[in-house]
């Protein structure tokens, strides 16, 4: 065991060292460099065959650290009277009550492509099966229609987003008048 104490001494300050350096807190540090001196005591008579003392810490106290970020969960404290954010139900129906006014107006070829693939779940294989469509033709399709559907509601709703592609707000629109009105 007198190469691990001798390996132990010669390095411990720089593995310290090192370690509160890359955790920024001199406790945790602290803790992991006794975990690292177990796993070194663990190895008992095998360490002394480790060829490259100095490397064989590092890299242990390396992957202890990895470990230790892998499972923190960083916990930031929030005010007690902060206000969580409201999930406005009344918005997001009424946005979907413009939906169907806005599919009323695109072509037949991109109303049907939106009905079937994202409102009524078709898989795009089956889409392109259905159509007599190549896969790179109906997804093609789909996509288009998707991006002037977007663009309608964005003209025709005013519908804006935030930074991260969420509605950040609209104008509703009330839908057309049914036949039997």
């Amino acid at each position: 065991m007198n190469c691990l104490t001798s390996a132990w001494s010669a390095h411990a300050p720089e593995l310290r060292g090192w370690l509160r350096y890359r955790t920024g807190n001199t406790a945790l540090a602290d803790d992991l460099l006794q975990d690292l001196f177990l796993k070194a005591l663990r190895q008992g008579e095998r360490f002394c065959d480790v060829h490259n003392a100095r490397a064989w810490l590092f890299e242990v106290a390396r992957n202890l650290l990895a470990d230790h970020l892998r499972v923190a969960h960083h916990m930031v404290e929030l005010p007690e009277d902060l206000m969580a954010q409201a999930q406005d139900s009344d918005t997001v129906d009424a946005l979907s009550a413009c939906l169907p006014r806005v599919l009323s107006e695109l072509s037949a070829e991109d109303r049907e492509a939106i009905t079937l693939c994202d409102l009524q779940g078709m898989a795009q294989a089956d889409f392109a099966k259905t159509q007599g469509l190549s896969l790179s033709a109906a997804k093609s399709r789909v996509q288009r229609a998707r991006q002037r559907l977007r663009t309608h509601m964005s003209l025709v709703c005013q519908v804006k987003l935030d930074e991260v592609g969420r509605v950040s707000d609209f104008v509703p629109r009330t839908t057309l008048p049914s036949a039997a009105d």
